[in-house]
């Protein structure tokens, strides 16, 4: 407590193209106080410059130097804006002096940033690419019109046990992981965007993979609405007797025909816990 996930997208009304999606984790613990906040700067700040960045190539005609952009410039921009955010957030509100009374020292990043510290899962989807961008734990799935899954972002194997990377980490650029891919037949059926509160919640890794396959069946069979009428119970009843833990849940599901060029994400979450990031 207080719930340290965070969400957010654009355009706000949750469709169009191109249409960006982030979900953050804050990090729990005393020593990240303010990571409910930091989680919260971090949805902000991502989706608006993934965004403007999807707007500015969107109908590029050298996807290689698009996909350059994203890996080389937007994990640089993405943890300024943030740690841009998380300075004016503190000088409107400062930490309050520390154990033996010395006041916090905001010039020093390892000192300030750790207390906003968050995880950070974007993706963008555009009419001819797609873009996915994390830092930390949590998951992305997608689904074809045929129900096949995919994992489109490598595992980083540093994250074990309830240790992550963090937006909170000196030069937290090295740690994004970027994938760029150029839509050469047609877009994902459905992509999904979970804080690892959801996957954890799984006994292995199938189960996770399956509840992507019944969230997109669901849809197809029960439409839009129904599944958002009931999702919220879902992820509570998952995380209840899973991992405890804060869930965030981002959908991406086309609701129009395809030419017409439509998505909308609609979000969930519920309550818990947390862990600590790599240094």
């Amino acid at each position: 407590m207080p719930n340290q996930d965070a969400i957010g997208w654009l355009p706000q009304s949750g469709s169009g193209s191109p249409l960006v999606v982030s979900v953050s984790d804050g990090h729990g613990g005393s020593r990240y106080s303010r990571s409910d906040v930091g989680a919260r700067l971090a949805v902000k700040t991502s989706t608006r410059l993934i965004h403007s960045f999807a707007v500015r190539h969107k109908d590029s005609a050298n996807l290689s130097l698009t996909k350059r952009a994203a890996e080389e410039w937007l994990p640089r921009a993405v943890s300024r804006a943030w740690l841009d955010a998380v300075k004016e957030h503190l000088n409107q509100s400062p930490l309050p002096d520390d154990a033996n009374g010395a006041p916090a020292d905001r010039n020093d990043q390892e000192d300030y940033a750790i207390s906003y510290g968050a995880t950070l899962i974007a993706t963008a989807v555009t009419n001819t690419f797609l873009l996915f961008l994390q830092i930390g734990d949590g998951d992305i799935l997608t689904l074809s019109d045929a129900f096949e899954l995919t994992r489109p972002m490598h595992k980083d194997e540093r994250l074990l046990a309830n240790e992550t990377t963090s937006l909170c980490t000196v030069d937290a650029w090295r740690d994004f992981r970027v994938v760029f891919q150029p839509i050469t037949k047609s877009r994902p059926a459905l992509i999904l965007l979970a804080t690892d509160g959801y996957p954890n919640s799984f006994r292995d890794e199938s189960g996770f993979q399956q509840a992507g396959l019944d969230i997109l069946k669901a849809l197809r069979a029960e439409g839009v609405s129904r599944v958002r009428n009931s999702l919220e119970g879902w992820l509570k009843d998952t995380t209840r007797v899973g991992s405890g833990d804060d869930v965030t849940l981002g959908i991406l599901y086309p609701t129009r025909a395809p030419s017409q060029k439509k998505r909308r994400v609609r979000p969930h979450q519920t309550k818990s816990s947390r862990r600590e990031s790599i240094s």
